[in-house]
């Protein structure tokens, strides 16, 4: 751009300070949510590639084709002896498996327990994972099956300034407490990472358990690791074959069922098995749809104005045209002036980005800082697409511009009827996309509501899950004394031991055949529960009776799977089960060569997400307490008081082991962090959205309003009212709102429908939601016309035609 046409530029913004202030906020705030919304989709697409040669690392994920089963879908844990199976068929392969403790890992101290994030990983674990060192080599560092690796962090908190290597540290780990030596330091794990262990030891030689080697079970994340994407391709081709063979002992003509895929590790947070709390993936996408639309919002508010204010530079483009410009001359400078507002735009959207990241933060709990050195040469060229997208139209109109009849003529032009349809189209457009996202975002809060209270089949309000109970560091006696010091406390009304909690739990599933079907049966989750649980949770039986211990083949304590003995079904199993009523399956044995006889029927209780079905469940009593028990308290008063109370008899009976305790409430919280957050991003969003596309509208109302005063004092001399004035000039720009949200139902109800579709329990979809978010949208642009029409039809008619 030549002094001149920075000169012409500076005129045109400091003349019309109304519309350069329209098109530089709306921009700005366009490129500052794009920028967010960027920043977000940044954290969130880089999960796992800080670790050297991510891009080699693959996830062993099992697949189960098991329709109507629970267990039906991806698993991202295999059997514990998969790996060994693999080196024996697939000699040289390099892999390492990964056993989480789930925060049974205990560290003690003074005959203290801390609780640690404790792994056991294979001895080549390094070689899959380079994790950067601080002290140690990777060859040393899981050398001797006394070796521990540990996170700097945890090198600092039991060591202080002193050497880590060669320490010692005592450690409990599935009942086994044995020293330990510090053998190498890793850095801290950073935020983007799934990763959740702090310290490292070897996994045994032998493990003698007879699930390890069971193709059925989910013992350890599995991970290998190659040189090449062809050679992890060739290797997924082989798996089929290889599942076919091996398994087939344990799962007998069932094999095909079973399924082995490979994952790469980038792909392991975006494609969460399970999608308990929404699809990080489908989240990202969603976002970047956001983003990009509330840009494009943003871009047509400009070429809106733009095209509109074309007739004011009308005569200045028809002067230069006779003094010599062409058409390209004039292309390149009106394109070089929406450059240079866009980078004005994207320095005030800089510093609009830097609040709105504290409350993206604030509102999600994430923690994402400003990638300065990342976002800046990010933002000049965002800027530059945004500048030459926004001002390519209008620099065409303007180009175009005849001089010779610009000049002849004693009004600027304003583009017709071809012009006005654009803008008219424009704002249509945005009030599409705004209508839209409004639309979810009201959605989106119904179904979080619906979630939070729909009835899952038992009192979740002060429930106490205590999951430290299941730390196998505690003895029986243990757990028979902490269970007695806690129903003595006056704050606890009821309590209960079971294997499963709201929120977490082992999840263990049996098959019951079922007369006249083929295949195995019904899957059930099974549920081991101790006295008092279906009192203690609230739960209420449909029919039958509770479990009792006057009736011997009520307890399975001490017996052999193939034992008789009695159950407790849920509603949903017994549809499963074909039963026409609760009544008529009191009594009855299923089960075959393992009979069980239903002896009640519970109303369904729903421990785990609400994006998970809730599968057919039955009940096992055992009269002490179950294998793997979680102790679950009804409390009343404050949560703080009691924690503090169970925690001082905890640390009295068990000090070995850290105590650990939750709120029913707090543990299904987690399972919808990703949807609030969603929700919530959304909701800002949509307002910003919202906002954008109501300062287009104001600036059209007032620009278009002005260049009607003339027929404003036309219509007033013959005898129109204030009032008919406004009316006129409201549903003329009333118009294309309306016609945005017609078009903006069916879109909305085609994107919602697929949304909730990824819900166990969604919610109808209502003409309420989509009325709500018309009557928001309609009354915002009322009130944005309405200030502009009044003021034009207060204006003096004789100043109007005077003026004119």
């Amino acid at each position: 751009m030549t002094w001149f046409s920075f000169r012409a530029l500076y005129r045109s913004l400091s003349y019309h300070l109304f519309y350069t202030f329209l098109n530089v906020g709306s921009l700005s705030i366009g490129i500052a949510a794009a920028l967010v919304i960027g920043i977000y989709i940044r954290h969130e697409t880089s999960f796992e590639r800080w670790l050297p040669g991510h891009e080699e690392i693959y996830l062993i994920q099992t697949s189960w084709d098991q329709p109507g089963s629970p267990y039906d879908g991806i698993d991202s844990a295999t059997m514990g002896g998969l790996l060994d199976l693999l080196k024996a068929e697939f000699p040289g392969i390099t892999g390492t498996r990964i056993q989480y403790t789930q925060g049974a890992g205990t560290v003690l101290r003074g005959g203290i327990g801390l609780s640690e994030n404790v792994s056991r990983v294979d001895a080549g674990f390094f070689d899959v994972f380079e994790l950067p060192l601080i002290a140690g080599n990777a060859q040393d560092a899981l050398a001797e099956p006394e070796n521990v690796a540990i996170s700097a962090g945890t090198a600092q908190k039991y060591f202080g300034d002193l050497s880590p290597l060669g320490q010692s540290m005592t450690i409990t780990l599935y009942n086994q407490t044995r020293p330990y030596r510090v053998a190498a330091v890793f850095e801290d794990l950073p935020r983007t990472t799934d990763f959740q262990f702090s310290m490292l030891v070897r996994l045994p030689e032998k493990i003698h358990d007879p699930a390890w080697n069971f193709w059925g079970a989910s013992n350890v994340l599995t991970f290998v690791r190659f040189p090449e994407a062809d050679a992890a391709k060739a290797f997924a081709l082989r798996l089929p074959d290889f599942v076919a063979r091996r398994a087939q002992s344990d799962l007998g003509p069932d094999t095909p069922r079973l399924g082995l895929s490979l994952l790469p590790i980038d792909d392991l947070h975006l494609n969460p098995v399970g999608d308990e709390g929404g699809s990080p993936r489908s989240t990202v996408i969603t976002l970047g749809l956001v983003g990009a639309l509330i840009l494009a919002i943003a871009i047509f508010n400009y070429v809106n104005l733009a095209t509109a204010r074309a007739g004011l530079r009308a005569r200045e483009v028809a002067m230069r045209k006779v003094l010599g410009a062409d058409r390209r001359a004039l292309l390149i400078q009106f394109l070089a002036e929406a450059v240079a507002i866009a980078l004005l735009s994207a320095l005030a959207g800089l510093v609009l980005a830097i609040p709105m990241l504290q409350f993206l933060n604030a509102a999600t709990g994430l923690l994402l800082s400003f990638p300065y050195l990342a976002i800046l040469p990010a933002t000049l060229a965002l800027a530059i697409l945004v500048g030459i997208a926004s001002g390519f139209y209008p620099a065409i109109v303007l180009a175009r511009l005849p001089a010779a009849g610009t000049l002849a003529s004693a009004h600027t032009p304003g583009g017709g009827r071809t012009g006005a349809r654009l803008r008219e189209a424009l704002v249509i457009f945005q009030f599409t996309i705004a209508v839209v996202l409004l639309t979810g975002t009201i959605v989106a809060a119904a179904q979080m509501r619906h979630m939070r209270n729909t009835d899952p089949g038992y009192d979740r309000e002060q429930l106490l899950v205590v999951e430290s109970f299941a730390d196998p560091a505690l003895d029986d006696s243990q757990r028979t004394r902490l269970v007695e010091n806690v129903r003595k406390l006056p704050q606890v009304l009821a309590h209960t031991t079971a294997d499963n909690a709201p929120g977490s739990g082992l999840d263990s599933a049996d098959n019951f055949p079922v007369a006249g079907s083929n295949g195995n049966g019904v899957s059930m989750r099974r549920i081991s529960i101790g006295p008092n649980f279906f009192q203690t949770y609230g739960t209420r039986l449909i029919a039958g009776r509770q479990f009792n211990d006057r009736f011997g083949a009520d307890d399975s304590a001490g017996l052999d799977w193939s034992t008789p003995r009695n159950i407790i079904i849920s509603r949903r199993a017994l549809r499963a089960m074909g039963f026409v009523s609760p009544q008529a399956a009191i009594g009855k044995t299923i089960g075959g060569a393992a009979p069980r006889t239903i002896i009640g029927v519970a109303a369904d209780m729903q421990f785990f997400s609400s994006r998970l079905t809730l599968g057919p469940t039955y009940y096992l009593y055992f009269s002490e307490m179950p294998p793997n028990p979680l102790l679950a308290l009804r409390y009343n008063g404050a949560e703080s008081d009691i924690a503090a109370v169970i925690a001082e008899r905890w640390q009295q009976t068990a000090p070995q082991v850290p105590y650990q305790a939750s709120t029913a409430e707090q543990r299904l919280r987690s399972y919808y962090d990703a949807d609030t957050r969603t929700f919530k991003m959304l909701g800002v969003t949509s307002g910003l959205a919202i906002f954008i596309a109501s300062i287009g509208l104001w600036g059209l109302a007032s620009f278009t309003t002005a260049r009607r005063m003339r027929e404003i004092g036309i219509r007033k001399t013959l005898g129109a009212t204030s009032g008919d004035i406004t009316q006129l000039l409201v549903g003329q720009f009333l118009r294309p709102v309306i016609v945005s949200n017609l078009i903006a139902w069916p879109i909305s109800y085609i994107l919602l429908r697929q949304w909730l579709s990824g819900f166990a329990d969604p919610i109808a979809l209502s003409p309420t939601h989509f009325m709500a978010s018309s009557v928001i949208i309609i009354c915002v642009a009322i009130l944005t016309i309405s200030f502009q029409s009044s003021r034009a039809s207060r204006t003096n008619i004789a100043n109007i035609l005077k003026n004119d």
